[in-house]
């Protein structure tokens, strides 16, 4: 690990909306002249969902200060917001930002190298009292073929194993107008795809005028840019997509056939005790309704293994939800105990069961995954080059074709599968 050759290195975990606003942040902190340093700068933007994403960015901390012992290291993220008393009393980090602060290029200035004393580290505000979530334009997100677009920030929902309320806030939608432009400006710098972004992306627009929903944002990108060749949705809350939204999925052949859904379980008690919003017959019932709209749809999935009260009859209903909502893409989390949750205060279920009901549901997810490759082979396939030699199709599927540059979308026939990714052949390699 070291500094970049402008002396700033972003870290980034966790989320899509992380991997954003890491942009925002380099921008920024380039502003406020971390760049110009003797040492650098090492910036960690931090996850607080799992208790073991927090583990291993503090262990990336610490091997970042023995690495660089001269660099300013500076954390933030929803780590650092929900406890940046546990980064402060690190004596490798140097500076604590909270998740709005690491957004404005005069917080980075809060270091003794601009004046500053050295014993005030922390800089984070109340995440409650912000309002708003401003645009922020990028040109470009380093080293990914898609480019990822902010709608949405916070969450206004109290599932009683999240933390990600406390590290965000409460919803702010990022205007309509903002959004089309901000895509506008990703393409034209030669991204073939947008994946549009936010923490609870499904209640977008509730706070804007006219209370606009995703989506007429999705029809409104689609109709404004018709350059974007591939517009993606990042993970979705299935009990409140709406109308419009459904109506893109059915009709707009450049919003891709993939949706990331948070079930969090199949099981009806649990998702009660979750506090969730949606019961299984409601999963079950929208992947149904969905594949009659768009027939070549592919669904991801979140689910914890776990939580506490799960009984073994409660796990196998989560078990059978991924044979019954034909999940592709899964999303496993050992359940893990989040201070200040109220699921952190309920009976726990032993450690060495929540691993091994997470190693099942793995395997079954496994499965549905090789299943599904089994069925693309021989068919044709748009894939988006992401590095050399590899891809993702439109329905985010990982494969190999020896065609194509970085963020340009090769047509291939699919040969086969190692069950991990499709093996493509493209058109002129299949020529000659």
């Amino acid at each position: 690990m070291g500094t970049d050759a402008k002396g700033i290195e972003i870290v980034t975990f966790g989320c899509r909306l992380n991997t954003y606003e890491s942009e925002v942040m380099r921008r920024e902190a380039q502003s406020a002249g971390l760049g110009e340093l003797d040492g650098g700068a090492i910036i960690f933007n931090t996850c607080a969902v799992t208790g073991e994403a927090v583990r291993q960015a503090k262990q990336s901390i610490r091997k970042a200060r023995r690495e660089n012992p001269n660099a300013r290291i500076i954390v933030s993220g929803c780590a650092a917001q929900t406890a940046p008393q546990d980064f402060s009393a690190m004596g490798e980090v140097d500076l604590v930002l909270g998740n709005e602060e690491k957004l404005k290029a005069h917080n980075y200035r809060a270091l003794p190298d601009f004046g500053v004393n050295d014993f005030e580290k922390v800089r984070v505000n109340d995440i409650f009292s912000v309002r708003e979530t401003a645009g922020h334009m990028v040109d470009a997100i380093e080293g990914r073929a898609r480019a990822f677009v902010q709608v949405q920030n916070g969450c206004d929902h109290r599932c009683t194993f999240c933390i990600i309320p406390f590290g965000r806030g409460n919803s702010r939608s990022v205007p309509m107008g903002a959004v089309v432009e901000q895509s506008r400006r990703l393409i034209e710098n030669g991204y073939a795809e947008v994946v549009l972004s936010g923490v609870d992306m499904t209640s977008y627009g509730a706070d804007l005028p006219g209370a606009p929903r995703l989506g007429k944002l999705v029809k409104t990108i689609l109709k404004q840019v018709p350059e974007v060749k591939r517009l993606r949705l990042s993970s979705i809350d299935s009990i409140e997509a709406d109308e419009d939204l459904l109506d893109a999925i059915a009709t707009e052949s450049r919003l891709m056939p993939h949706l990331h859904l948070s079930l969090q379980s199949g099981d009806d008690m649990i998702l009660k005790r979750m506090k969730r919003r949606h019961l299984r017959a409601d999963s079950i019932r929208f992947c149904e309704d969905v594949r009659k709209l768009r027939p070549d749809i592919v669904f991801g999935a979140d689910i914890i293994a776990g939580f506490p009260t799960e009984t073994k009859e409660m796990f196998e209903n989560s078990l059978k939800i991924v044979e019954e909502c034909g999940l592709t893409h899964l999303h496993v989390f050992p359940f893990s105990p989040r201070e200040g949750t109220p699921a952190a205060r309920m009976p726990q279920v032993k450690r060495e069961i929540v691993k091994q009901r997470a190693a099942r549901l793995r395997a079954a997810g496994d499965t549905a995954y090789r299943r599904h490759l089994e069925t693309l082979v021989g068919t044709r396939q748009s894939i988006l080059i992401e590095r050399e030699g590899i891809g993702r199709t439109q329905d985010f599927t990982l494969a190999t074709v020896a065609a194509g540059q970085p963020s340009e979308i090769v047509v291939a026939t699919v040969t086969g599968h190692d069950g991990e990714k499709l093996t493509a052949a493209s058109a002129a390699a299949q020529a000659a």
